[in-house]
């Protein structure tokens, strides 16, 4: 096989489109279900090209989930710059990563009942995910690694096992998560 779109000094450009190919793989077959095979063939490549950008299947699987990760909280840090209740900012955060990964079918695709576990235990371990759920969160705050963890969980499961609808997950973030961040947003200011 010729891999003529590997001609120079292209690795970040390769390791693109081996993601972008990953991507179509994940939204077509499910995450659990697509292998480095199939990867390698949406992407025009062979197996060994692969494996040269990523040590194997779970090394793949989360630097597409670290892209990804990031693009969202780009989207979700515009949504929600131009409010200043701490509060609110994050119950809308929450709801625009909800809504992002909702709508984005090779997103969704990680948050099935098949591929649920994986991903669970992939964004739990990532210090990634963890620092861009801990910048949805009010800065100065002793315990924001912890309370951003805690965040992550309260996002995966609402991925996981969703509300029946935009309005009672918001009422679920007001009421019980709110009053857990809101306190801390309005101590860190004062000080």
């Amino acid at each position: 096989m010729t891999e003529h779109w590997l001609v120079g000094n292209q690795a970040a450009v390769a390791a693109e489109r081996i993601l972008d190919a990953a991507g179509i793989c994940f939204a077509r077959q499910g995450v659990a279900r697509t292998s480095i095979g199939d990867i390698a063939t949406a992407a025009g490549c062979s197996r060994p090209t692969v494996y040269r950008y990523f040590a194997d299947r779970d090394a793949l699987r989360q630097a597409f989930m670290h892209r990804e990760a990031r693009r969202l909280s780009q989207s979700v840090a515009m949504g929600f710059r131009e409010i200043d209740d701490p509060g609110r900012r994050v119950v809308e955060a929450v709801l625009i990563s909800l809504q992002g990964v909702r709508a984005n079918p090779v997103l969704a695709a990680w948050f099935t009942s098949e591929d649920g576990g994986a991903t669970t235990e992939l964004a739990g371990a990532s210090p990634i995910i963890a620092s861009l759920t801990e910048s949805l969160l009010p800065a100065g705050d002793p315990d924001g690694s912890a309370r951003a963890q805690w965040m992550l969980r309260i996002i995966l499961s609402l991925l996981l096992l969703p509300g029946g609808d935009e309005r009672e997950e918001r009422q679920l973030l007001e009421r019980f998560v709110v009053p857990v961040v809101a306190p801390i947003a309005a101590s860190s200011a004062s000080a």
